[in-house]
Formats: C-alpha cells, structure tokens, sequence
C-alpha cells in the first residue's frame, strides 16, 4: 500500500517531468493518484515491450515550404516553364543518385552529403485530399492527422495511449512513456493530448525555477499538502494549482541542467539555421543527458514566400540552407554521444507552394510538398514519384502519398505502438525502417 507520506520533494524531483505534463488530465489532481502513477512508471521507465532508447525529432517548417525548389524535378521541363524567374537551373541542382530527374536545392548541401551517407529518406508528393490553403487549417490537419482538423494532436493521442490516458493498458495499469518536449512559444497541436500535456518552453532562461526559490516560497505549502494527504484528505483546487506550478518548475532544473552541457557540434552561427539550430542543440544536449522523453518538436519559419522567393541564393534558399545545415550539426553531436541510431528525424511543411511562380517573383499556397526522414535507421532514397507537372488540379500538384501514412509508419515501425489506434484508422504499409 502506497504511503500518502511518500511524496517528498525527492519523489517530486524523479517525477516532475511527467506529472507537470498532466495538468489537462482532471480538475482534480489528488496525491494518492499521483504516488500511484509514479509507482507504477517505475522512475519513468517504459512498460514492457517498449522501447524506450527510441526517440523521435519532429521539424515544422512553418508557412508553406516551396517543396518545388526544395526536392526539384529538373526532369520535368514544365518546371521551368511554370517558374521562368524563380527556377533552380538544372547545372545548379543537387542530383540525388538512385533517383530519376529530381535532386536538392544547391544550398542543401549538408542534406546531400547525409543523402549519400544512406541517412535521408526522401518523400515526394505528401498531401491529403481536398487539400486546404489556409495556414492554420492545413497546419491542424496535419497535426491531428484528420481532414476535419478536429481532436487530439496524432502525437497527443499516442502520448494518451502510451502513458496514463484512455489507451492504459489490461486492466487499467498505466504504462510508461514520459511527456514529450515542445520548443517554442507555444505547444503544438499535434502534441496535445487528452490526458497528456507536452513541456513546452522557448528557452531554458525562461524556463527556470531555482530550488532554493521552491524551499523558500513554497514548502510551507508543500507541506501542508503532505498533511493533508496523510489526513486522508483530497486535494483542493488552490493544492491542485500549486501541485502543477511544483511539478512544473522541478522539471524545469532536470532541462535546464541538461542543455547547459557544450554541444559536441558546431551549430550554424546565423541566418535561419541558427534558431533551428539552437532548438536541436538543446534536443541533442536532452538526449546526450538520458532524458526519457521519447518526442522532441522543434520549429522554424519563414517558407510563405510570396514575394521575392528567389533562386538559388534567394530568401528560400537561405531558408533551406538553415534547416540543411541544422540538421547535419545535430546528427553530428549525436553521432559523438553515440545516439545517433536511436533518433529518427521527420521534417514537414503544412503545404507546398502552386506550381506557377506569382506576379511577385513568389509562390502562392499551394498543395502536396516532400516530407524527410533522417537518422541512420531509415530506409534511404527517394522513396515515393514526384508528383506530374502535366497533370495539374487547378494549377496544383495532386498529392502521391497520403501524410498519414508516412505517421503510420513512424508509429508502427519507429516507436512499435498499433498506428490504427492512434490514428483512428488504417493508412497501409509505408515502411520507414530498413530491414
């Protein structure tokens, strides 16, 4: 039988991380529910079966990434009809071997190289149908992972099942996945579940709470809390409020700690890359700590470029330049700390741009764009057909692979959790791994 007295600020110290992500999970947070869960996560281990060395990075590129000049079909001579001032010219591309007509922006020069090393899985044409142009729509479609954008973040939901949602395992007992962690102003969609909440921050700066400060202006309530759980008593909404604000700030000191550790990397220095940059460093100095956390969610925008997008040394070049670069310096760190086999890489943008350059010398919103998979378990190469210039919806591509079955297959063959529960349904086989 669990001892109401066993919740010291020692428990709160190996717990933190979970219990400030489980705010959302009921008006009321008692502290016997919370003893029982962190006894039954065992110090945040995974349940059996899980296997919880495997972590996944999440990139957005926030505003619509022109996958047209990103993964660009220099085969396809409507290309360079459609887009006389703003195309990449064919001497100038990447070509990606093993692949018919289509390469990498020039300024990707750091993809290429982790192209050749057999760490970049290339998918053309992801979309979904009846595709929607408004930025915030389109990105709620593809964080919930629903064409009516509606529900749980696709992330949240496999949080809820994993951890102590609706998804528990037989019998009712909680498995063991920790909270994911979101760096920016704000936690995704994607990442919002019913029972599980994201840790979410911008900056380690502002995500502090200094133990002495928890001692000082805290214990008195603190303790109040213990003596009442030991009284049998039930929390209040003031003690669940404070509880939260506990929890919160304790696992602030567990991050904090972790990425004050020097990168083993160079990280790019300025331009885009930079705050790309700075977010996966902080990921790759969790990950070198042994955080347990499974996901990471990390940002960049910029992409809607719909004036003066430029060619091969213009503002979307620039752009894809950082998150090139970015992405080949945390590979690096992790590959120096020995991670870099337990972290895969998926990188999407809510929409491409249409295939006809604008009166702006840009690109408009448009549909279907490339989704990467990086790290050195994926299956390599371009893995699906660029979409068809000569078969246009409306002056836009028509999408070749549904999104979702790329999520099915990060689900399925990544972190081993049933993709169709998470998912609310079937999406087929799109392997990710290689065999």
């Amino acid at each position: 039988m669990l001892d109401p007295n066993a919740y010291t600020r020692r428990e709160l110290l190996r717990g933190g991380l979970l219990l400030a992500s489980a705010a959302a999970a009921a008006p009321l947070f008692i502290q016997n529910s919370a003893l029982a869960m962190e006894a039954m996560l065992g110090g945040l281990s995974s349940a059996p079966g899980i296997p919880d060395e495997r972590v996944l990075v999440v990139v957005q590129l926030s505003g619509g990434n022109d996958g047209l000049n990103t993964v660009v079909p220099f085969g396809q001579p409507e290309y360079y009809k459609a887009r006389p001032g703003i195309a990449i010219p064919q001497r100038d591309v990447l070509a990606l071997s093993g692949a018919d007509g289509v390469g990498l922006h020039p300024q990707m020069g750091a993809l290429r190289e982790m192209y050749d090393a057999g760490m970049v899985s290339v998918v053309q044409g992801a979309g979904y149908p009846n595709p929607n142009r408004s930025h915030f729509k389109s990105m709620d479609i593809w964080h919930t992972a629903d064409t009516t954008a509606t529900g749980d973040g696709w992330l949240g939901r496999y949080f809820d099942s994993e951890c102590c949602g609706f998804g528990a395992g037989e019998g009712g007992q909680a498995k063991g996945s920790p909270p994911g962690i979101a760096l920016g102003r704000t936690a995704p969609l994607a990442m919002q579940g019913r029972a599980v909440q994201p840790v979410s921050f911008e900056s380690e700066e502002l995500f502090k709470w200094s133990a002495a400060e928890i001692d000082k202006d805290l214990a008195e309530g603190y303790d109040a809390l213990n003596r009442r759980g030991a009284e049998g008593g039930r929390d209040t909404n003031a003690d669940f409020l404070l509880r939260t604000a506990l929890d919160a700030q304790v696992s602030s000191d567990l991050i904090r700690r972790a990425v004050a550790q020097r990168p083993l990397a160079q990280y790019p220095g300025g331009g885009p890359g930079a705050e790309l940059g700075r977010q996966l460093q902080m990921v790759a100095a969790m990950i070198r700590a042994n955080l347990k956390t499974r996901v990471y969610y990390v940002s960049l925008g910029g992409f809607d470029t719909h004036a003066q997008q430029g060619g091969p040394q213009g503002r979307h070049a620039q752009l894809v330049k950082g998150f090139s670069d970015a992405l080949k310096a945390f590979y690096e760190d992790l590959k120096k700390q020995e991670n870099d086999a337990r972290v895969m890489t998926m990188v999407f943008s809510e929409f491409g741009r249409r295939v006809g350059q604008n009166a702006s010398q840009g690109t408009d919103h448009g549909t279907a764009a490339p989704m990467f998979l990086l790290g050195p378990m994926v299956k390599p190469g371009v893995r699906t057909e660029h979409p068809d210039l000569r078969d246009l919806e409306e002056g836009d591509l028509k999408f070749t692979t549904d999104f979702r079955g790329v999520y099915a297959g990060v689900l399925n063959d990544w972190l081993k959790v049933d993709a169709a529960k998470v998912l609310g349904k079937s999406y087929g086989k799109f392997g990710v791994v290689r065999g």
